[in-house]
C-alpha cells in the first residue's frame, strides 16, 4: 500500500499523476498558431475553421517543425487508408512534433505511409457485419433490446482505425464509399420500425458523431424517441468529448439541446447519457475536465469507450493512467474493444493475448465499477464478448473462435490476430491458402 502525506507536492507523486492536467497554451508551439489567444482557440467555431483536412495544410502550418521526409511519408499514407484526413486544432497541437512517428495522437489521425502493412487475408470491410443486420437504412438490430442508430456519417475528427471506414470519411484512393447527411424520412422509417419492435429498449445514436447533429436535430431524434413507450434509454455516441471539448464549453445552443434532452428523459423516467471515446491519455488535459464539469453539473452521466491499439495505448502504464484520469474527470470506464479486422489498420491492432493480459493487469488498480471490461466485438456480427470467454485459442496461428448464444445461437465466429505478431512459420502458413483452410477448421473442429 502506499502511504501518501497529506502535505505532499502531489504533482510529483507517480501514483497521483493522473490528477494533473495539461493547461499551457500549448497550442503556441504550433508555428501557424503562435499567436492565437486562450479565448480564440476555446471557441468551437475557430476550431472548427480552423481543422486539419490535407497534409498540405499540415505543411503549412508546422513549417520547419518537421522534416521533409516525414511530410512524404504522410502523403504516402493518404494513398493507402481508407480515411481522409480531419483533425481538430485541439488534437492536432497535442502530438508531440519533435517524435510524430512515436507519438500515439499522430498514429490514430495522421496515418503514415511507412507504417501500413498488407490487411488480413480474413478482414472485412464491414466487420461487424452491421449492414448485414439493418432492418432498415440507417440502423442495425443485433441485440434484442437494443439498436444502434446512424443518422449522418460525418464526424469532428476521421479515426485511422475507423470500424465504419467503409461509409464514414469520404471516398479515398483506396474506397468509394457512399456516405450520407441528414435525412428526415430515413430518421422517420427508424421511429416507425422502433415503435413496431415493442423488446428493443436501448438505443445508441452514433454514426458519425452524434457532436455533428445540430440541436434542432437532437431535439427531433431525440423527442421522437423517448416519446416510443418501451425505449427507456438513450445513448449518444461521440468521440467530441475527448478530441473537440470547446464545443461543450462554447456551443451553448448545442449543450442547451443535449440539456433538454436529458430533463424530457428523465420526466418520462427514462436515461439519456453520453458515451464518448477517450483512447489515449494524451488526449486528456484540463480542457477535457472543464468539458467534463459542464457536463457533469447538468447531472449527464458520461461513459468511455476505448479501442485497444498498438503504440497508442498497449502498455499497462498507460491503460491504467487512462482508466484513472477519465474516472478521476467523472467519466466511467465502459469498454475496451480489440480491434476490428477492418481494411487499413493492421498495424494498429493487437493480439488477443495482449487484450486478455493487459485486463488482468489493469483490473484491481482502481474501484470495479472504474474498471473497463475488455471485449472482441464479434467478425461476422456476434457482438461484444468478454476477451476470455473464446471457445479457443491457438495462439500459435492467431486463431480464436467464439459463441455468442443468444445473439446467433447456432453460429460460431472467429478473431485473427495480426500476422506480424506471429512466428516466422505460422506467417509462412498463412500465405498458403490450403494451411489457411486447414487451420481454420483445426481450430473450429475444437469446438
Amino acid at each position: 500500500m502506499v502511504s501518501i502525506p497529506y502535505d505532499a507536492d502531489h504533482s510529483k507523486i507517480p501514483e497521483l499523476q493522473h490528477r494533473n492536467f495539461r493547461n499551457d497554451d500549448f497550442w503556441t508551439e504550433i508555428p501557424g498558431w503562435a499567436s492565437i489567444s486562450r479565448g480564440e482557440f476555446a471557441d468551437h467555431r475557430w476550431q472548427t475553421k480552423n481543422s486539419i483536412r490535407k497534409v498540405d495544410q499540415v505543411e503549412k502550418i508546422l513549417g520547419k517543425r518537421v522534416s521533409k521526409d516525414f511530410i512524404k511519408d504522410l502523403k504516402e499514407g493518404q494513398h493507402q487508408t481508407p480515411m481522409n484526413i480531419r483533425i481538430t486544432p485541439y488534437v492536432f497541437s497535442l502530438i508531440d512534433w519533435d517524435n510524430p512517428i512515436e507519438d500515439p495522437l499522430r498514429k490514430q489521425f495522421l496515418p503514415t505511409g511507412s507504417t501500413f502493412l498488407p490487411d488480413h487475408p480474413m478482414h472485412l470491410v464491414d466487420s461487424l457485419s452491421e449492414d448485414d443486420d439493418s432492418p432498415v437504412p440507417m440502423l442495425t438490430h443485433r441485440y434484442p433490446d437494443k439498436v444502434l442508430f446512424l443518422p449522418t456519417t460525418i464526424c469532428p475528427v476521421y479515426c485511422s482505425y475507423c470500424t465504419r471506414s467503409r461509409i464514414i470519411g469520404g471516398s479515398t484512393e483506396t474506397l468509394e464509399k457512399e456516405t450520407y447527411g441528414a435525412n428526415q424520412k430515413k430518421w422517420d422509417d427508424v421511429f416507425e420500425y422502433l415503435t413496431r419492435s415493442p423488446l428493443v429498449e436501448d438505443v445508441v445514436i452514433s454514426g458519425g458523431d452524434a457532436y455533428m447533429l445540430t440541436p434542432e436535430q437532437i431535439k427531433y431524434i431525440g423527442e421522437n424517441l423517448l416519446r416510443i413507450p418501451h425505449i427507456r434509454r438513450i445513448r449518444l455516441a461521440t468521440k467530441g468529448i475527448a478530441v473537440f471539448p470547446q464545443k461543450i464549453l462554447t456551443d451553448d445552443a448545442w449543450i442547451k439541446s443535449v440539456a433538454d434532452l436529458h430533463k424530457l428523459g428523465k420526466a418520462f423516467g427514462k436515461q439519456v447519457m453520453i458515451h464518448t471515446h477517450f483512447s489515449s491519455p494524451r488526449e486528456i488535459t484540463k480542457w477535457s475536465q472543464m468539458a467534463m464539469e459542464r457536463l457533469f453539473g447538468l447531472g449527464i452521466t458520461v461513459r468511455n469507450q476505448a479501442v485497444l491499439q498498438e503504440g497508442v495505448n498497449n502498455h499497462v502504464d498507460a491503460m491504467v493512467k487512462l482508466t484513472r484520469q477519465i474516472g478521476f474527470i467523472n467519466i466511467q470506464p465502459y469498454y475496451v474493444y480489440l480491434h476490428d479486422m477492418v481494411p487499413g489498420c493492421e498495424h494498429l491492432r493487437t493480439t488477443l493475448r495482449e487484450g486478455v493480459e493487459l485486463e488482468k493487469a489493469v483490473r484491481g488498480t482502481t474501484a470495479g465499477f472504474n474498471t473497463p471490461t475488455f471485449v472482441c466485438d464479434l467478425p461476422g456480427g456476434g457482438g461484444k464478448r468478454h476477451v476470455a470467454s473464446y471457445e479457443y485459442y491457438d495462439e500459435e496461428n492467431g486463431v480464436s473462435v467464439w459463441k455468442a448464444p443468444y445473439v446467433k445461437k447456432e453460429q460460431t465466429f472467429l478473431y485473427f490476430d495480426p500476422l506480424h505478431k506471429l512466428s516466422p512459420e505460422a506467417q509462412k502458413r498463412w500465405g498458403n491458402e490450403g494451411d489457411r483452410k486447414a487451420m481454420i477448421a483445426e481450430a473450429k473442429s475444437r469446438v
